[in-house]
């Protein structure tokens, strides 16, 4: 399938389920008719099948290479694989240094998608504002719906620490891709700094 990479496109205004079918960009969140009619897994607009579901449901991180590559084929991953990371994200990711980001990543996977019903799932992660949220849309971590549909863990309970582990890989892949230049350590300005109590003279 590299014959369908889209490496060189412009990222294009994104929508969860935007198609542009000949730019080689689909959308694989099947609709209800399609779960009835058993056709879950092929473009919702134009019906082509790119995607080797099983391999990329076996969550072998191993094969990640090919597990991006056919992430990128889907409009919405493609977009965060490719669109400009903004400033506020970039200057948090610069005063927290990349050790801090990456190490948190676990942390806000748990947060963000690791309860079975996560308040308002499909809204929880937002579009800008941390790198983490480029990655976890770029990955399809983002919420329990595309969990489901990329990485093959069903609704409904906790992810297992393995999951946890597994889909953890992949955010961590994404910014280490992304966020190069990155100072792995924290900058001065970010680092907390105590006060100094006055000075007591014994004056009043």
């Amino acid at each position: 399938m590299t014959d369908l990479m889209t490496e060189d496109l412009t990222p294009l205004k994104v929508s969860c389920t935007r198609t542009d079918c000949e730019s080689g960009l689909h959308c694989y969140l099947a609709t209800a008719k399609m779960v009835r009619e058993e056709t879950a897994g092929k473009c919702r607009t134009c019906g082509i099948a790119l995607v080797d579901w099983d391999r990329v449901r076996a969550r072998n991180y191993a094969d990640v290479a090919f597990t991006f590559e056919c992430m990128r084929t889907e409009f919405i991953r493609h977009h965060f694989w490719h669109t400009e990371i903004d400033d506020a994200a970039i200057e948090h990711a610069t005063k927290k240094g990349m050790v801090a980001v990456l190490a948190n990543v676990p942390k806000r996977v748990v947060q963000s998608i690791g309860k079975a019903e996560p308040f308002r799932d499909g809204t929880q992660t937002p579009f800008q504002g941390r790198a983490v949220y480029y990655a976890q849309h770029a990955t399809a971590t983002c919420c329990r719906k595309c969990v489901e549909e990329w990485h093959g863990i069903p609704r409904g309970r906790e992810l297992e620490d393995e999951e946890i582990h597994y889909l953890s890989q992949l955010i961590v892949r994404y910014l280490q891709e992304r966020l190069k230049g990155i100072p792995e350590e924290a900058t001065r300005s970010a680092r907390k700094t105590r006060k100094k109590p006055p000075l007591l003279t014994g004056e009043d």
